[in-house]
């Protein structure tokens, strides 16, 4: 069967997903419509294509500990010099979204792995451009801001083109969003 390349995030709801993916590709980074706007859970791992049962039953698991929580994105940052890459900051909700990544990253589950850096939500807007189009962006987006609230994560596969697509969604809550699971989350500035 092969491997297939899985990446797990939040999506940013629109109108703020598509304006921002818009505006990364107007920054002239070439993967901009190939990735939708999200925070990331997990990054991109390879993973071998006959445990996908395995993955989704995990990720629904980890959903149903879950429950929604306020995301709030204000101003921009970089990981530069480190890494290029210029992200808009996810100011509320962080916790949140530390809480799920190290759960959908449990070494009980399918989709173990170490992180190249410390986990650090965000939503990237350039990433391995020019110095100056990243310095632009950093710039234009400084004053952005949206906030939503966010019931659920997804699960997505990178194609051989390199476009990511959405396998399945998973709810908070056991799969109804909006109602909150015991023992779950929550996020110092929550509010549902």
């Amino acid at each position: 069967m092969g491997t297939v390349t899985l990446g797990v995030s939040i999506a940013v709801p629109e109108p703020h997903g598509s304006l921002l993916q818009d505006r990364r590709a107007g920054f002239g980074d070439p993967a901009a419509h190939g990735i939708p706007t999200h925070v990331t859970l997990l990054p991109p791992t390879a993973v071998d294509a006959a445990l996908l049962p395995a993955v989704e039953a995990h990720l629904a698991a980890v959903a149903a500990g879950g429950r929604p929580f306020r995301m709030r994105l204000s101003g921009t940052g970089t990981f530069r010099p480190l890494s290029p890459v210029v992200f808009v900051q996810v100011v509320e909700g962080g916790s949140a979204c530390s809480w799920l990544q190290e759960r959908v990253r449990d070494a009980s589950g399918p989709l173990v792995r170490e992180l190249q850096f410390p986990y650090h939500p965000h939503v990237t807007v350039a990433h391995g451009i020019s110095e100056e189009a990243m310095d632009r962006a950093y710039a234009e987006l400084s004053e952005y801001a949206a906030q939503w609230t966010c019931s659920s994560f997804a699960l997505y596969e990178q194609g051989a083109d390199a476009v990511w697509r959405k396998l399945r969604t998973f709810a908070f809550g056991g799969g109804i969003a909006g109602v909150p699971a015991q023992g779950s989350p929550v996020d110092e500035h929550a509010t549902t």
